[in-house]
């Protein structure tokens, strides 16, 4: 059995490319339709994600704080005994002086070192206060970490279940789009993409509507419309730069109205 050939994008009629783009158009709409099912969910998650990971950092760096004025608590409190030890040197010294000089020397060690307990005694109750304040702080922003984490936890599991209900759908159309898209020209794909992006509702193709374009709604010229069902060229709106195609082309079908007749036409009949 013969293979058959694929065919260059390129060589595609007008027609052929304005259909395949309209398809395209209708797969990705139908996934933009899906995400909006998970709603703000995704972002929410994002920012509750982003919340968690800065108090779990701000927690963290109190936390080494805390450490580090505990050890610096510990050391005066060694230098504090070291001095306490010191003046207990020196008082013994003094009992055994041979001359003034010597108790004067000692007594204003004695003096230096009595400053330097007072001194470190002042840093403990400042080192101490400190600790305390940042203890409470951990103390707080681990309880709105827990909160935080709840809150996260909750719409993991709504972000969850809406994905897992949606995501075979979606991944069978992310498929057929992509595999659609390799049969489109790439420069006349990328215009597309590029206006479908501008766009608010996500639409690069639409059908003209009651002479009308179907993005914006802006009234078509009779000609522009010979031109769009003749489907020769790419037209795009003016107004908003969309691509449009024929009603017939997108597969719809357009209900017209019978004309009205008048009572007196019936009887002049």
């Amino acid at each position: 059995m013969a293979k058959k050939e694929s065919i260059d994008p390129k060589d595609l009629t007008v027609e052929q490319k304005l259909k395949a783009l309209f398809q395209l158009q209708t797969m990705l709409s139908d996934i933009d339709k899906i995400k909006t099912l998970r709603g703000e969910l995704p972002l929410e998650v994002q920012d509750l994600e982003d919340e968690i990971a800065g108090l779990t950092t701000r927690v963290d760096k109190i936390k080494v704080e805390v450490a580090e004025l505990k050890a610096s608590i510990a050391a005066k409190k060694i230098e504090m005994e070291t001095s306490k030890a010191a003046i207990e040197k020196y008082k013994s010294q003094q009992e055994n002086v041979r001359n003034n000089r010597e108790f004067d020397f000692l007594t204003k060690e004695i003096e230096f070192q009595t400053l330097e307990i007072e001194l470190a005694e002042k840093r403990i109750k400042e080192f101490s206060a400190d600790e305390k304040y940042k203890s409470e702080e951990i103390v707080a922003s681990e309880e709105s970490l827990a909160e935080r984490q709840k809150d996260l936890d909750l719409k993991r599991s709504e972000l969850d279940e809406i994905i897992a209900e949606t995501k075979q759908e979606e991944e069978k159309l992310r498929e057929k789009a992509k595999s659609l898209e390799a049969s489109i020209d790439p420069r006349l794909l990328q215009s597309f993409k590029r206006i479908r992006k501008n766009s608010r509702n996500g639409l690069g193709v639409v059908y003209v509507q009651r002479d009308a374009c179907g993005g914006c709604f802006n009234k078509i010229p009779p000609q522009r419309q010979l031109d769009i069902r003749s489907r020769k060229k790419i037209i795009v709106c003016e107004y908003c730069g969309r691509i449009m195609i024929d009603p017939e082309l997108a597969g719809i079908t357009i209900e017209v109205k019978p004309e009205k007749t008048s009572k007196r036409g019936k009887q002049e009949a």
